[in-house]
């Protein structure tokens, strides 16, 4: 494919930093964005100089465009991105892939029936810490991998998105999927798929919300890797995805919001235990997600993060959510 790739962004809040991307990166036209509020549209539309809608049906049926960006409200991202699928384009959607298993299975099904590429936004792979700790575990700098543990600490009650739709009960977004899926997706990525979660979960903090602000997940990975993800929207702290991961020979720290990454080996002794690794800080390297994503489409590649991997990314989560709720271990379901 040698043409001209024309993109359109729906929703504006986390899909402001698509629409810079897709506008600047060789053999891509912003055409279009979309946002419910018009002001938004507008200001984004004239910083790039493309069109602004407020309905994302409007953008969907356009035929001068050809991947389509879902950023936005995740109980919406089913609707929007089955409309794009079914319109023909391809699609990169904004974690997490859906808030239920029932959307996720739906647009796992609009996928297979389209042919079309499709990503799962999961930027945490495409964070440069991250990245480089997941290869120099691919590479063997740690031996065999037993534990992983990571964390998503993020205080949400400034943040409630547009319309307050992250605390609306009628919505019911549990804080480990609409943002604890980074730290569920990191352990993934690194560890694989998970057989069985077990959690718990509380709410101390943010107690008008209507979901848990606080669970603690433990996983059984089908390698026989254990693992740990902490979620907190409640917390008193700076946004941090603190992660260790510990192998036979070695363990790697690493974070999204830090310069360097800590690797130690016995050989790392003599310097205090840790070495300090720099790496480029890009705690959400949207760029480097969306460039690929237009590489696997003008080469008709596979996709990396695909509907699959973001939908076990959310069973996942469902699976922890429902362990909390009944205190009892519970199978991952499997797609």
């Amino acid at each position: 494919m040698s043409e001209t790739l024309g993109a359109g962004v729906i929703g504006l809040r986390m899909g402001a930093s698509h629409a810079g991307v897709f506008a600047e990166l060789p053999g891509v036209e912003l055409r279009a964005v979309c946002d419910t509020v018009e002001e938004t549209a507008r200001s984004v539309a004239e910083q790039h100089g493309c069109d602004a809608l407020t309905d994302y049906r409007d953008l969907v049926a356009r035929d001068d465009i050809h991947v389509v960006s879902v950023a936005s409200p995740d109980h919406l991202h089913a609707e929007h991105c089955i409309a794009a699928l079914d319109a023909g384009k391809h699609v990169l959607c904004e974690k997490p892939l859906a808030l239920t298993m029932e959307h996720c299975r739906a647009i796992v099904k609009a996928v297979d029936e389209s042919g079309l590429k499709f990503m799962v936004g999961q930027v945490c792979r495409y964070t440069p810490g991250f990245t480089l700790t997941k290869k120099l575990i691919e590479d063997g700098a740690i031996g065999e991998l037993f534990f992983v543990e990571s964390e998503y600490a993020h205080a949400y009650d400034s943040i409630l998105g547009v319309g307050g739709w992250r605390k609306d009960p009628k919505i019911a977004r549990h804080p480990l999927i609409g943002g604890g899926c980074h730290a569920v997706d990191l352990v993934r990525w690194v560890a694989g798929d998970v057989e069985e979660a077990f959690a718990y979960s509380s709410k101390r903090v943010l107690t008008d919300w209507p979901q848990d602000d606080c669970t603690i997940a433990t996983f059984r990975f089908q390698s026989g890797v254990l693992g740990k993800v902490f979620c907190s929207m409640g917390c008193r702290r700076p946004y941090t995805m603190r992660s260790v991961f510990y192998g036979d020979k070695g363990t790697i720290i690493s974070d999204n919001t830090s310069e360097s990454i800590q690797l130690y080996t016995r050989e790392y002794d003599e310097l205090g235990g840790f070495a300090t690794l720099p790496v480029n800080l890009a705690s959400h390297n949207v760029r480097a997600e969306i460039a690929e994503l237009i590489e696997i489409i003008r080469g008709d590649l596979p996709v990396k993060t695909d509907v699959r991997e973001g939908a076990r990314t959310v069973a996942t989560c469902v699976a922890a959510i429902e362990a909390a709720r009944t205190g009892r271990p519970v199978k991952v379901e499997r797609l």
